[in-house]
């Protein structure tokens, strides 16, 4: 523990050398993982084919201790988060906007009224904070684990309690197949049922019977699988697989009835204060009975017989996902293409209108000042996606898509480019949306821009015909644009030119400027 109180964590035992892909230049990368219970970053160099990690940092900032009965945050909770995230900042410096995650899990789901915490948050670590669902953690806690561990004949299950909630997946070389987010976790388990570290028959009784509430509706669809290999990732894992090592209950790993020896002794000891935890500090033995508790129902639940520790877990995940978006490996490409096929979405048109968008783009960008990989992927993303909503109805097909974007589960996306794209498929057609444009906040030029390439794109193909890109060119200023196109053209195709008069009513709406001419 630093003076700070910031731990630098041990790389004993470690996988400090990570095997990626070799197809991307070296750089560095970062994950911070704003959790219930501790608050981690990670940096990673990205070398010759491999993720090598460089530093660690942790504070047990027990965000979710800090949560009151109507889910507001202390104020005291608040500054320890606050001054741990202005530590991380700093670390944060050097590290490209676009090489660096952070997430915020259960806690920063659940708080209320939360806006000005989550501002003062993000100007602390210098960065946007990222809140993502249940599932979405799962996924990566999956993906963090799996990496992290020698290659598994068959199927893997992982089991990650945190603060807040339990994260459970099963899943292959391919990915999870099945998984979930239970509201349950050591922080919040251990204040409710064993209060001041008061450790009883009674509550653990309570504890686990609250536990297996929750297993008994999802148990079923883990236990249908057939794992090879089941693992504990985080914090509670390790610090159940390490007393039960000390304490000579089992050689290896977490067995049921070795956490079960371990609760009668807890049990006979009457308080956390009477038991020997090693090298486990106090915040993590203060949470210590809760997570127990939680995982032997687990074990009870899905019939595991031994777990291994992993030491991969949702930052490890969040860091190979990163590499991934520069290499062919890109989770939002295949969400956004599974999301093409349930919503039988038309490919055909959809690349029509993404390779005129990307032609308008290529000749816009610079004046626009949209030049960057991510405005290039989100109007290529929603391109592909701007007629998902048809799927539900014709009309207002726009509003249909922007909603389901807007609110459905998309793995790899941030909770900001997600927004991002349903706003730009929200005003791809017709009159534009304000209600959109204002919910853009500090994004609103680029939503506006990107949006007008897209609805002329859609525009120029409205007769779904397989053919070579309109004879067309387009010309950018800060407050409008400029169709060019051959003599003749525009009269040989009359719907265009009726189509391109409404156009131009409908930007001048929000102060943008259409020009047609011919040259």
């Amino acid at each position: 523990m630093t003076e700070t109180g910031v731990e630098t964590e041990s790389t004993e035992g470690l996988p400090e050398v990570m095997p990626v892909g070799d197809d991307f230049v070296d750089g560095s990368f970062a994950a911070v993982d704003l959790g219930s219970n501790s608050f981690h970053l990670i940096v990673a160099r990205y070398s010759h084919g491999q993720l090598t990690v460089i530093d660690r940092l942790r504070e047990m900032v027990q965000l979710a201790a800090g949560l009151d009965k109507r889910n507001r945050l202390d104020s005291a909770c608040q500054q320890r988060a606050l001054d741990c995230l202005s530590m991380f900042g700093q670390r944060l410096r050097d590290i490209p906007p676009d090489q660096l995650r952070v997430v915020g899990t259960n806690t920063l789901r659940k708080v209320r009224d939360g806006g000005q915490f989550l501002a003062d948050a993000q100007d602390a670590l210098g960065h946007g904070i990222d809140i993502i669902s249940g599932m979405e953690e799962a996924r990566l806690v999956y993906r963090g684990a799996q990496t992290s561990l020698p290659a598994v004949e068959g199927k893997l299950l992982v089991v990650d309690i945190g603060g807040g909630s339990t994260e459970i997946v099963v899943g292959d070389d391919s990915g999870p197949l099945v998984m979930d987010s239970l509201h349950m976790g050591c922080v919040a388990f251990s204040r409710k049922y064993f209060p001041g570290g008061k450790v009883s028959r009674r509550r653990f009784q309570k504890a686990r019977l609250a536990a297996r509430m929750e297993l008994r509706p999802v148990a079923g669809k883990f236990s249908r699988h057939q794992w090879a290999l089941a693992t504990g990732t985080s914090g509670t894992a390790r610090a159940i697989a390490s007393v039960l090592l000390l304490t000579g209950l089992c050689e290896k790993g977490i067995t049921l009835s070795a956490m079960k020896k371990l609760m009668r002794r807890m049990i006979k000891a009457g308080h956390v204060d009477e038991i020997s935890f090693g090298d486990l500090s106090d915040r993590r033995v203060s949470v210590f009975s809760g997570g127990l508790a939680i995982l032997i129902e687990v074990f009870a639940a899905l019939r595991i017989d031994q777990m291994d520790v992993a030491d991969g877990a949702l930052r490890e995940g969040i860091l190979h996902e990163l590499i991934g978006r520069y290499q062919a490996d890109d989770a939002r490409v295949a969400t956004v293409q599974s999301m093409c096929s349930r919503f039988n979405v038309d490919m055909a048109q959809a690349e029509r209108v993404a390779a005129v968008a990307q032609s308008f783009y290529e000749q816009v960008a610079g004046t626009w000042n949209i030049k960057s990989p991510e405005s290039r992927s989100l109007l290529v993303w929603s391109a592909w996606l701007h007629e998902i909503g048809i799927d539900i109805a014709h009309a207002r097909h726009q509003e249909h898509g922007a909603y389901l974007l807007a609110n459905a589960d998309m793995p790899g996306f941030t909770q900001r480019e997600q927004h991002l794209l349903a706003a730009i498929v929200g005003l791809h057609r017709r009159k534009l949306n304000k209600g959109l444009l204002d919910q853009a906040g500090d994004d609103r030029k680029q939503v506006v821009r990107l949006a007008v390439l897209l609805r002329l794109a859609v525009l120029l193909n409205r007769s779904r015909i397989q053919d070579e890109l309109a004879p067309v060119s387009l010309q950018a200023k800060k407050s409008g644009v400029t169709l060019v196109y051959p003599k003749g053209w525009l009269k040989e195709n009359p719907l265009t030119r009726a189509d391109l008069a409404a156009e131009r009513h409908y930007l001048k709406s929000i102060g943008m400027g259409l020009r047609v001419r011919a040259e």
